[in-house]
């Protein structure tokens, strides 16, 4: 039996993001897919869906107050990329913006970094390889990316 006065240990939280409609699209895959899990229990961590601003600096400053805000134990931001025939594993962060449409707020920046000062590239820490395995085991089409 639970003492009357115990506090409950916080559960931990997996961090979803996805992107709202950009481009002239009515929505954003990324979005849909993301917040369907929102709420869901995944191995005693609850799942946050969070929608960022498909605006470059904006959804930067979005996320870094989402990791405040719920410190998750792991973080997943999901994102489109129009005219791919698989759902796609990027091993390598890199960075760099290059936008070849403008965002939601007119930019288009060219050959920028997204965090000056910061390393070029970074690598994810998930397993891609059985992430990937898990996928086409399932017959979702999948593939991983470089970049």
């Amino acid at each position: 039996m639970t003492p009357p006065n115990a506090v409950a240990p916080p559960r931990k939280k997996i961090l979803l993001t996805g992107f709202d409609a950009f481009g002239g699209a009515a929505l954003n895959p990324s979005w849909l897919a993301v917040k369907a899990l929102h709420g869901r229990q995944m191995l005693g961590h609850t799942v946050v869906a969070a929608q960022l601003p498909t605006v470059f600096d904006a959804s930067l400053r979005e996320l870094r107050a989402l990791l405040q805000q719920h410190q998750p134990a792991l973080v997943v931001c999901v994102g489109q990329a129009g005219g791919r025939q698989a759902i796609s594993l990027e091993r390598v962060a890199i960075n760099v913006n290059d936008a070849p449409i403008a965002d939601n707020a007119g930019a288009q920046p060219v050959d920028t970094p997204v965090a000056h000062g910061a390393p070029v590239a970074y690598f994810t820490s998930l397993p891609i390889k059985a992430m990937l395995a898990a996928l086409q085991t399932e017959g979702v089409r999948a593939e991983v990316s470089q970049t």
